[in-house]
């Protein structure tokens, strides 16, 4: 029994935190990026140190080619004078300068590999580490948009269907005013005899109330007909 609720316990706790893993993906995966790319900007300074060493180890090979090469000439000098124990001691010096020099050249091949072999590896995490952040970019677009549809879903269309019975109770009160207002026009016309009788001559019934454009024009044509 112990070991079943022990497992059970232990089932729980795996699961909520995996769960809260789920919830928060994408900002772990955010901070993961970042530190992917502090590890790089890191190894970029590691390789510039390792290369800026490797020029300080070549500047030190070329000054021991040149000490052996100035001490050989004298070593030369020296035997030609016959000053043996000289030339000797100074063979000596070669020997150890010819050592030093060949321990710096193998230190040269060493950090060419080494720095050839990190900027490989550089080159490699920052094609990887750029799929990541686009990768990252629509993760997180399609999970806004997820979210949104998820979430925001019923209350947009409850939004968009009380939006549209607003713009009906619009409608519809409008059409009530204006219906509201020819009315009420009808009703101060009716029983006005200066209305009706306005309303009689537009109808044809009688003559007009106002001069009409047309016998304007008639009446000023006579007019210049009787000047001629």
């Amino acid at each position: 029994m112990w070991k079943q609720l022990f497992a059970l316990a232990r089932g729980r706790t795996h699961e909520a935190g995996q769960g809260i893993v789920d919830r928060n993906a994408l900002v772990i995966l955010r901070q993961q990026i970042r530190d992917c790319a502090e590890a790089i900007a890191a190894a970029r300074k590691a390789i510039a140190i390792a290369i800026a060493q490797n020029e300080q180890e070549v500047q030190q090979y070329a000054k021991l080619v040149a000490r052996i090469e100035n001490l050989e000439s004298r070593t030369v000098a020296a035997l030609d004078q016959g000053r043996n124990e000289l030339a000797r001691e100074a063979a000596e010096t070669i020997g150890l300068l010819e050592a030093e020099r060949d321990a710096s050249e193998q230190a040269q091949k060493n950090f060419g590999t080494e720095i050839a072999r990190l900027k490989r590896i550089v080159t490699a995490s920052e094609i990887r580490l750029r799929d990541l952040q686009r990768g990252q970019r629509i993760v997180s677009a399609t999970d806004t948009t997820q979210r949104l549809r998820e979430t925001g879903q019923g209350a947009t269309l409850s939004t968009l269907r009380d939006a549209e019975e607003t713009l009906s109770r619009l409608r519809t009160r409008q059409t009530q005013i204006d219906a509201a207002a020819t009315a009420l026009e009808e009703m101060e016309q009716f029983g006005d005899p200066a209305a009706l009788t306005e309303k009689l001559a537009a109808a044809g019934c009688g003559a007009p109330v106002r001069t009409s454009a047309d016998a304007v024009l008639e009446r000023l044509a006579k007019r210049m007909s009787g000047a001629a």
